[in-house]
């Protein structure tokens, strides 16, 4: 089962990834807020993951420098 909604939630990055490849990237941070949650996912599963990743977003904002930000 937890594998199932982990690719779930991968899946759902990718056509993100797809749906918006065309645009500029305009991500304060490195790696974009997609692909930290994607490995987010990959790594801590689906719940915790989408948390990580709830919460990057979250701080993307022209308050906050941004920068290198890996998934630890």
């Amino acid at each position: 089962m937890k594998r199932i909604g982990r690719n779930v939630g991968l899946g759902l990055i990718i056509a993100y990834q797809k749906l918006t490849g065309w645009m500029p990237p305009s991500c304060r941070y490195s790696p974009t807020c997609s692909h930290y949650t994607y490995q987010a996912i990959e790594r801590h599963g689906l719940l915790r993951g989408a948390w990580m990743g709830a919460k990057r977003i979250g701080r993307c904002n022209p308050f906050h420098p941004g920068g290198y930000d890996p998934v630890t």
